[in-house]
């Protein structure tokens, strides 16, 4: 198998949301299957940073196809591609050129991992490719609806040999870690007020007073440009979403002197797995902040964690959405929460029972090494285009 990445692979350190690891663990996964995998001298995250700057993404996108075209018909002529495997955004892809790639004989497959948080239907721009990786239960209806080629995966998570090994050493933490947003805020507020003794690692949670609301950043923009942005908006979130925008505008984070007593900052990368590994419990949170729904009453959706927590031999205990049920034997191999109250009840009974605890450790990681690791993804892949 020869995979030809497209998978926002960069060189500079754009100013947007952390994408590097994708290429880390896809790279990484195509290596362990025991198969190749070959890329362009182009930057596929640039791209994201255009979405709004017509001339600019113009411009990225001509440059950006002209050479991967071109350096996929050299490579493809010395060892035959499996198939173009890319990771775009729809305002990325440029139809032309994939038809370019698909009369190569190469199938063209794309990976898109937010598809609950930003589609209410499937792409157009999506339709061009022979098929799309949907790793989110609940989207998989869109798909359907639009009839798209299609198949339900795992999120890209790999995790190296070393850490696979369950840890012997275990803390008496209750931890979570992740960048901070309004519902991850709102949740713990909760939680710590009626009780929680938890430890909080992660990005941007110690900011006191930072403005979580996640409204566009269209301070310094002039007119043209906030008008332009409030178009967009309302195409993309509707009257409703313009009704929870304004509800929203004015919310300010003044973290709690109790919640502040949770914050650890951000982790290096060894303290990161350390943390998840020993750590007595590990929590997961799968709700999101989005104008589609009121500040009160969020969706939520499966997330990376609920495969990498698990792999590196955590006690997870996640929040429960949709299709995670599919995924792993609740009780078993995880432990899930729909309240802070279940929350709570679920910590208390993990920390009073050690037994169960490794029981999930061992549980969970069986199958997610065992049946949501890239390499078995890829074949699947393989096998359908077959």
């Amino acid at each position: 198998m020869n995979v030809y990445l497209s998978f926002l692979q960069s060189k500079i350190n754009h100013p947007i949301p952390a994408y590097s690891f994708w290429e880390y663990y896809v790279k990484n996964g195509i290596s362990e299957a025991g198969a190749e995998w070959q890329e362009g001298d182009v930057d596929w995250a640039e791209g994201l940073m255009y979405s709004t700057d017509k001339i600019k993404l113009d411009a990225w996108k001509a440059e950006t196809w002209e050479k991967t075209i071109r350096d996929i018909k050299i490579k493809h002529s010395k060892k035959p591609v499996s198939y173009f495997l890319s990771y775009l955004y729809p305002h990325q892809v440029e139809e032309q050129a994939i038809k370019e790639i698909q009369k190569m004989g190469i199938p063209c497959v794309n990976f898109f991992c937010d598809n609950v948080r930003e589609f209410k239907k499937a792409p157009i721009q999506f339709a061009v490719f022979d098929l799309i990786w949907v790793p989110e239960y609940k989207a998989v209806e869109i798909y359907k609806n639009a009839n798209y080629n299609y198949l339900h995966l795992p999120m890209p998570m790999w995790v190296a040999p070393k850490y696979r090994e369950l840890s012997n050493e275990e803390t008496n933490e209750v931890s979570f870690i992740g960048s901070k947003d309004v519902q991850r805020w709102l949740l713990f507020e909760e939680v710590v007020k009626k009780g929680l003794d938890l430890n909080i690692y992660g990005h941007g949670w110690i900011n006191e007073g930072t403005n979580l609301s996640i409204l566009d950043n269209m301070a310094n923009s002039g007119f043209k440009q906030k008008l332009q942005n409030q178009i967009s908006f309302l195409k993309r979130f509707g009257i409703t979403g313009f009704y929870h925008k304004l509800n929203q505008k004015n919310l300010k984070i003044n973290i709690s002197i109790s919640l502040e007593q949770c914050l650890k900052g951000k982790p290096k990368f060894d303290e990161y797995i350390k943390i998840t590994k020993e750590s007595a419990i590990t929590l997961g949170v799968n709700r999101y902040p989005s104008f589609h729904h009121p500040l009160n009453n969020p969706d939520t959706y499966s997330r990376l964690r609920d495969i990498e927590a698990p792999m590196l031999g955590a006690c997870y205990l996640t929040e429960w959405t949709e299709g995670i049920d599919e995924m792993y034997e609740i009780g078993k191999e995880i432990e899930v929460y729909k309240t802070t109250d279940e929350l709570l009840q679920k910590v208390i009974a993990l920390l009073n029972s050690k037994e169960k605890r490794n029981e999930l450790r061992i549980n969970a990681q069986k199958k997610a090494l065992d049946n949501y690791g890239i390499p078995k993804t890829l074949d699947s892949i393989l096998c359908y285009l077959n």
